[in-house]
């Protein structure tokens, strides 16, 4: 029994440091957003005096509004594309395993391992020539390029245990091939959904170099970039870096809150299936 207790006990130690690891930047964030600059007191100790006037620099000298505007449209347009282009195409690569269908989804597990600043050059110049470049239909495009073969490869996995007598029995009853992906097939796909929007949306999100290269001018900034105009060569703005940082971390923990069952739920079927 005490070496049961002792084992239970390492293992709550354990758990209680992990935990304080990954709620500790959060705190000092917290902490660096509500001090001013002239407090010189250690990050890790609470504010002397609440100044939230952090929190105002950032919506005013950020353009923090302007930036999560943006940062949401590219989000959710890139997410759409992604959700319904990979379940689409993972659909017939599922359904018909041939030694073709086969060698595509090799490939697209290979194209998963390439870095992405490996191919920035050339396709920061195919952007150029279709006019891509400060357009949100070209980081849309490169977001959703580059984070499908993720979202393919979820969906082919997951349909492939779908049972196809459920196609059979909806195309006998008059549903086209379509039909039956749209009512049958996508529905039966909620938890693999959350677990690509989740996926998808945090890295797109928090993505820098894409929207770096593709997004120049100030109207056309995220929020990654909003919080760079923070730090120049003359004035670093620690406290409204901090609360800029704050406001952007929000929409994506209460995004994971809202769909936290369904993530749960696909991460729990992928590792058994």
């Amino acid at each position: 029994m005490n070496k049961k207790k002792l084992i239970s006990g390492l293992k709550t130690l354990a758990a209680l440091l992990i935990i304080a690891l990954h709620i500790a930047p959060f705190y000092i964030m917290i902490n660096m957003s509500l001090k001013s600059a002239s407090e010189r007191t250690s990050r890790w100790l609470p504010p002397v005096k609440l100044y939230i006037q952090n929190y105002f620099n950032a919506m005013e000298t950020g353009k923090l509004l302007r930036a999560l505007g943006n940062t949401f449209f590219i989000v959710l347009c890139a997410v759409v594309i992604i959700v319904v282009v990979g379940a689409m195409a993972a659909y017939p690569l599922s359904r018909k395993t041939t030694r073709r269908n086969r060698l595509i989804l090799a490939v697209i597990v290979g194209i998963m391992m390439v870095p992405q600043l490996s191919v920035l050059v050339p396709l920061y110049k195919e952007m150029v020539a279709m006019g891509g470049i400060n357009r949100y239909w070209g980081v849309i495009l490169v977001s959703a390029t580059f984070n499908l073969p993720m979202a393919i490869y979820m969906y082919s996995n997951f349909i492939g245990t779908i049972p196809r007598e459920l196609d059979e029995a909806a195309m006998i009853d008059g549903c086209s091939r379509m039909q039956v992906f749209f009512r049958i097939i996508l529905p039966s796909l909620k938890a693999t959904t959350a677990s690509v929007i989740i996926w998808t949306s945090v890295g797109i999100w928090n993505d820098y170099q894409f929207q770096l290269y593709f997004l120049q001018k100030p109207q056309f900034r995220t929020i990654t970039l909003a919080i760079t105009t923070f730090f120049t060569d003359s004035k670093t703005d620690m406290g409204a870096a901090a609360a800029a940082a704050f406001i952007v971390v929000l929409p994506p923990v209460l995004m994971y809150i809202a769909l936290q069952k369904y993530f749960v739920q696909g991460a729990m079927d992928s590792a058994v299936k």
